[in-house]
């Protein structure tokens, strides 16, 4: 597996392949199993977890997933995680079996973040169903939204240079020895300088939510990677 850096528009991409990584992961470990249920299955089963999700009409109003989806997706998250809830060190843990040659821990601690809607420090079946539906079946708008909010790591409303930066070295030590040709060691700062003098339009030093979906929309790579989410379920 290698993975070169060619344009400025990966940086973004990058994070959007990588999410693709997370489904991959929601996939091997069954929770990902979209399949025809049975009619005892009629509402998610609550009895056997601590943690009980919200009804299942409200979480098929608050998501594009079928009726029969969420039921499908409950049950592979249940067989999972019998507790209800994934915390952080469980999923730093988990997702770092597909990078062993490099350091996954502070990539996984945003991407974490980014689903811990409520900052509880433990991601509920409601927080994953609904990035879930986001990233799949969202609108463009939706996707980058929920992509802005991974950078916006203090989540005060803007992207600053710093936090871009974090993001992208994580990445690239994630990455470790998969990434081709090697990487400098100034490489992460040089994208992010790159890409960062391209969405900061006013010259401000911070990046709006507004100023990220306008500069991403006009990016063919950036765009054509928002299709990679069409048909994993």
């Amino acid at each position: 597996m290698s993975v070169r850096w060619e344009t400025e528009g990966l940086q973004t991409v990058g994070i959007v392949c990588l999410v693709i990584m997370f489904l991959k992961l929601m996939h091997l470990l069954g929770l990902i199993d979209i399949t025809e249920t049975d009619s005892s299955d009629s509402d998610l089963e609550l009895s056997t977890v601590r943690h009980q999700p919200e009804g299942l009409d409200q979480l098929q109003a608050q998501t594009k997933f079928t009726r029969k989806e969420l039921q499908s997706l409950y049950r592979g998250f249940k067989n999972e995680c019998p507790s209800g809830l994934v915390d952080e060190e469980t999923f730093k843990s988990i997702y770092s079996q597909f990078f062993p040659q490099g350091d996954a821990t502070t990539y996984a601690h945003f991407l974490f973040n980014a689903f811990d809607m409520d900052r509880n420090g433990s991601i509920r079946f409601e927080d994953f169903v609904i990035g879930l539906s986001v990233l799949l079946r969202g609108s463009v708008t939706e996707k980058l939204n929920w992509a802005f909010n991974l950078y916006d790591i203090n989540k005060d409303g803007y992207i600053t240079k710093e936090e871009m930066l974090a993001i992208m070295k994580s990445i690239y030590d994630m990455m470790g020895r998969y990434t081709y040709p090697c990487v400098r060691d100034e490489a992460p700062s040089e994208h992010v300088d790159k890409f960062f003098q391209k969405m900061d339009r006013n010259r401000d030093g911070v990046v709006t939510i507004e100023e990220f979906i306008e500069t991403c929309q006009k990016d063919e790579n950036i765009m054509n990677s928002m299709q990679l989410f069409e048909n994993v379920i």
